[in-house]
């Protein structure tokens, strides 16, 4: 992890009992959902899922209940991930239900930090690009939805990266 600030609240959580995680993105059905399925993918082969609550939300509210884009869902089940959320949007809540909140970008980082009621709530906000450690020349999860299947592929590249090195850190 790159933030100092970042790495001493992924060790506080280390050892505790459930581990609450949500994913961010604008529309919650690209990288959110994205970042859902293989972290539950993880946890699963893993023999955690008792130990993990896994969701996804976006900052906007434009595919409440929708299931995420299909050209993710295709790219997605692949590698063997079944993408099956449903689109919702952050809500003020989240900020109680989950121990950490991982914004895909710099945008949806800022709309967290806006909706956080407490400095406390704002500590759990840790944006996705901080777990991944394959070299890439973003810092941040970039936005598939107008590119092509190469988009997606790196999407998931990145989300495969960054959430082993996530369960690694707090297994």
């Amino acid at each position: 992890m790159k933030s100092e600030k970042a790495r001493e609240y992924i060790e506080s959580l280390r050892g505790s009992g459930k581990i609450r995680v949500l994913f961010v993105c604008l529309g919650n059905i690209c990288r959110s959902p994205a970042a859902e399925g293989v972290l539950a993918d993880i946890v699963d082969r893993a023999g955690q899922s008792h130990r993990w609550t896994i969701d996804s939300a976006g900052t906007g509210n434009y595919h409440t209940g929708d299931l995420p884009d299909h050209r993710m869902r295709i790219h997605a089940r692949r590698r063997g991930f079944e993408l099956t959320h449903h689109a919702r949007q952050v809500r003020e809540s989240d900020f109680d239900n989950f121990d950490i909140i991982i914004p895909m970008d710099g945008s949806n980082e800022r709309n967290l930090r806006l909706l956080a009621p407490t400095p406390e709530a704002e500590r759990k906000i840790i944006p996705m690009a901080e777990f991944v450690d394959k070299a890439m020349r973003y810092d941040y999860i970039p936005d598939p939805y107008y590119e092509g299947a190469e988009g997606f592929e790196l999407v998931l590249d990145l989300l495969q990266d960054g959430c082993s090195h996530l369960f690694e850190l707090l297994k």
